[in-house]
């Protein structure tokens, strides 16, 4: 199998909020990206991390902070995210449908990397118009808004959908999985072919109270997995 390197980007909101700084430590020299979940209580039913909580992070970290918006207008939030630190700033595709190229502009023009979510019942045509302007794709694999839901399998169709229509535009951005990345899905992930896999309760955070030992643990099952 080909051994490409897989990026690993743990999501935030699955931390112990009792033990932030602790866990950033054993995060950072081990992860790729960070992913950090923004929710409003509208476009999801659900809140998790802040942007307040991002500005305090980012003195204790050196990786990337994806800010994912999962809100119903990401053009309110879009200057205080690059304000507070956000690295990669990336709503949701259906939230920005109608002017998809401002908010894109704006988030480039604020100094950071553009990211787009598609939800897993949309299609790539909503974003193909665009996609030239990503520096990021997430594809989520769950309904959005709850952590430890079922996995979807036919998002695995469109993460080979996406592969071929990357490599048909000359496009060179990650494809990115968010939602039930761990031992039961690792390898079909790999195989279909993402770049970037989410992990958070049933990937990472859960394996063992120790967050290195739960890291280490985590590497081993995805590198057997994909043998």
């Amino acid at each position: 199998m080909d051994p490409r390197k897989m990026m690993f980007a743990p999501s935030l909101m699955c931390m112990d909020i009792l033990h932030v700084e602790e866990q950033l430590a054993v995060l950072d020299p081990r992860c790729d990206i960070y992913h950090v979940d923004i929710m409003d209580g509208n476009y999801v039913k659900n809140f998790a991390c802040s942007i307040d909580f991002v500005k305090a992070i980012k003195a204790h970290t050196t990786k990337p902070i994806d800010m994912h918006l999962m809100v119903l207008h990401p053009a309110e939030y879009l200057e205080a995210c690059a304000r507070a630190g956000a690295d990669y700033i990336s709503p949701h595709a259906d939230t920005i449908t109608r002017d998809a190229f401002r908010p894109l502009d704006t988030i480039r023009g604020a100094g950071c990397k553009t990211g787009v979510v598609l939800n897993p019942s949309e299609p790539l045509e909503m974003i193909r118009r665009y996609l030239g302007r990503l520096d990021k794709v997430t594809l989520l694999t769950v309904d959005p808004g709850y952590a430890g839901q079922k996995f979807v399998p036919e998002i695995l169709n469109k993460v080979r959908e996406l592969v071929d229509l990357r490599e048909e535009m000359g496009l060179s951005f990650p494809i990115e999985i968010d939602g039930s990345c761990n031992e039961k899905t690792y390898r079909r992930l790999y195989e279909a072919g993402a770049d970037v896999l989410i992990v958070g309760t049933s990937g990472l955070f859960n394996l063992d109270p120790d967050l290195a030992v739960a890291w280490d643990k985590m590497m081993a099952i995805y590198q057997r997995e994909i043998r």
